[in-house]
């Protein structure tokens, strides 16, 4: 039979769509019973165990970040303190897109003013990305490899009512954002000793490689430490970090194996940090910030420019301590110009405003600070490290005296001029290039005569001691705080510059010859006050004290500073009085009326900045001249004469001291002196 008989074809169609079905049916089938044999398992032989899995529980912690310490001036008055704010967080993630992330930082410049608080300084779009650490600009060019990736940035703290509202409105919107509620760090709006207190920065930067801080990176030191969290980063506030910070706290949560929450969650509360209590008294801080900012443009106007030596048209920072002599307390310590600490927490407006401030923002009395200069033209100006001038020459004269170069009645002839060097063909003269005629070692310091320090001690000790004589020049200097840090503690505190031993340019002869009488050793406004003080006690150095007491947040007590003499120097008594005759002496302007007997020394120290000679002006002082009770140093870098631009804002400092605590022991209640000249 053909196999194109068309029945036949139809009959094994038939066969074969019965197999199919079949088969089918069979799979089902068989499936169908795995299914039912699996479900049995499940619940009569599995099931008790995944019931008990199902209840299982385990604990996930979640820190939180102590609260911090709040620091006080001496009297109680709070400087930095401790506040609750909402913050903004940005959150990095693989998928992000540079396009994706400028967009965002533009709209959140577009929030930001908005529904921003505006008496705030309003973020821009090129900010907003430079604290998100992306690792680019606005522009999308390559800046700065991106820190810690997993690690969330703070974008702004203190949020406003509508800035949260908004943008948890439109969280779809706006991914890679979270809102913080968090304790930030206020700052006093009076701006209270602000490079003295420093700033904080969050630990995710104070911990990076390559800008970080070395306590930061230790891990040993930073231990529980959250990455949100904000750390001191310079000043009281990492000088006591340990202390003002606290310690976590942690929230518990007891989730299934799902990770749902599935019980009461369990607080344990942060441990809050200690309070501090500085020894600076706010107003007195305050009256001296005030002093040097009237000081600065007095020495521009008019009036100074009719004076043959208060004209300063270039002199527009100014650095002062004052510290008292019997226990080291520092009163006042201020370096101007100044800030607003809260733009760390609050956000910069543009990146302008932050490169505005950097040349201040560290504390020009214990180390390198800059005037407010465009940064271009901070090289034809002087830091605030200058040489010390002639406020060296009380010392001097006491080296002189005390290594038996002269007696404190020997006479020497001043012509106003010293010749030295080989063939006496280096020649230097009085600042006035007046002739003293004959003097002694009181005169000397009275007159500050450069021709007495330089041929009565300078010179003799290059000519008796040879290469030996800078060795023995530092050891008397460094009894006094001068070429030796402080002891104060402050972090980036500088030692100075000693160049009467690194100047290898100048013959060692002329290197002592100038030292003699301060042109060849440059050291801080705080080293400087430390000196005065020692001359105020008369040989004994103390530490410099900057915290009185530190109290628990509650108000226990936890520890208080005791006076502390670092080094204590001995010469004889008519040494002391010869050198104090000749500090009674000195002519100084903007104390008239003073009513104590007061030491004092000028001095106007020169130097070449910029391919010019510039002067500035320092000056030192102590009160009461019979019991000292406080010693101040004034350095106004550019400011010309001590006399003219420096002791005047030492005067205003001693009346707030005065009028507070009383020079005598009496406060006198009132007003200081807060005028300028």
């Amino acid at each position: 039979m053909s196999t194109d008989d068309p029945h036949k074809q139809e009959q094994n169609k038939q066969r074969h769509f019965t197999f199919r079905i079949n088969l089918l049916f069979f799979c089902i089938f068989f499936l169908f019973s795995v299914l039912i044999i699996r479900l049995a398992i499940l619940q009569f032989v599995e099931g008790k165990q995944l019931a008990a899995e199902e209840a299982q529980t385990t604990v996930r912690d979640s820190p939180i970040a102590p609260i911090r310490g709040n620091i006080y001036d001496s009297n109680g008055y709070p400087i930095a303190y401790t506040s609750s704010a909402q913050s903004l967080y940005f959150r990095m993630e693989s998928d992000q897109k540079k396009d994706d992330v400028i967009a965002m930082a533009q709209k959140l410049e577009q929030i930001f003013n908005e529904y921003g608080n505006p008496t705030k300084n309003v973020m821009t779009a090129a900010s907003i990305i430079k604290e998100m650490d992306v690792g680019y600009d606005l522009e999308k060019n390559p800046t700065t490899p991106p820190s810690y990736s997993f690690v969330p940035r703070r974008i702004k703290s203190g949020l406003s009512p509508k800035e949260i509202a908004f943008i948890l409105e439109h969280r779809d919107e706006l991914k890679w954002l979270e809102i913080m509620e968090e304790s930030i760090r206020t700052y006093d709006p009076g701006t209270i000793g602000v490079q003295l207190i420093g700033y904080m920065r969050p630990f995710s930067r104070a911990r990076e490689p390559k800008n970080g801080l070395d306590f930061y990176k230790n891990k040993q030191n930073t231990q529980g430490y959250l990455d949100t969290e904000d750390v001191g980063y310079d000043g009281i506030e990492l000088m006591y970090q340990e202390d003002l910070r606290g310690k976590n706290g942690m929230k518990t949560y007891p989730v299934n194996a799902s990770a749902k929450i599935i019980g009461k969650v369990q607080v344990e509360a942060p441990k809050k940090g200690n309070n501090l209590f500085l020894t600076i008294n706010k107003d007195v801080q305050q009256v001296t910030e005030q002093a040097i900012l009237d000081q600065l443009v007095y020495a521009k106007s008019a009036s100074a420019r009719a004076s043959q030596y208060g004209y300063a048209p270039n002199a527009k920072a100014g650095y002062a301590v004052a510290m008292e002599v019997d226990t080291g307390r520092v009163i006042s310590m201020a370096s101007m110009p100044d800030y607003d600490p809260g733009m760390w927490s609050a956000g910069f407006s543009n990146n302008e405003e932050y490169q505005r401030i950097q040349p201040f923002i560290n504390n020009g009395t214990i180390t390198t600070a800059y005037p407010n200069y465009p940064a271009d033209e901070l090289k034809d100006h002087p830091t605030s490290i200058v040489y010390v001038g002639s406020i060296i020459k009380p010392l001097s004269v006491l080296i002189g005296l005390n290594e038996g170069l002269f007696g404190v009645n020997t006479p020497y002839n001043d012509t106003g001029v010293f010749n030295f060097g080989k063939d006496n063909n280096a020649k230097l003269t009085n600042s006035d290039r007046k002739a003293y005629g004959p003097i002694n070692a009181a005169d000397a310091i009275w007159h500050s005569s450069n021709t007495f320090m330089s041929a009565m001690i300078g010179n003799p000790l290059y000519l008796r001691n040879g290469d030996k004589a800078p060795d023995l020049w530092e050891s008397y200097l460094n009894k006094f705080g001068l070429g030796v840090l402080t002891g104060s503690g402050l972090p980036r505190e500088y030692a100075g510059l000693s160049e009467f031993k690194t100047n290898t340019k100048e013959t060692l002869q002329s290197r002592m010859v100038y030292a003699s009488w301060g042109q060849n050793e440059k050291y801080t406004t705080m080293q400087m006050a430390q000196y005065a003080t020692t001359l105020a006690n008369r040989g004994k150095r103390m530490k410099p004290l900057l915290v009185d007491k530190i109290e628990t947040y509650e108000g226990n007590p936890v520890k208080k500073m005791e006076p502390e003499v670092l080094e204590e120097t001995i010469f004889p008594k008519p040494y002391w009085d010869s050198v104090i005759k000749g500090m009674e002496k000195v002519t100084v302007q903007g104390f008239d009326g003073f009513p104590y007997s007061f030491a004092r020394k000028t001095g106007t120290s020169t130097q070449s900045v910029g391919g010019k000679m510039i002067d500035n002006a320092v000056f030192i002082a102590y009160a009461p001249l019979d019991k000292p009770k406080l010693a101040i140093a004034v350095v106004v870098p550019e400011g010309g004469f001590g006399s003219w631009n420096a002791a005047p804002i030492a005067r205003k400092m001693f009346d707030a001291y005065d009028q507070y605590y009383g020079l005598d022991g009496v406060p006198k209640g009132g007003k200081g002196t807060t005028s300028a000249q």
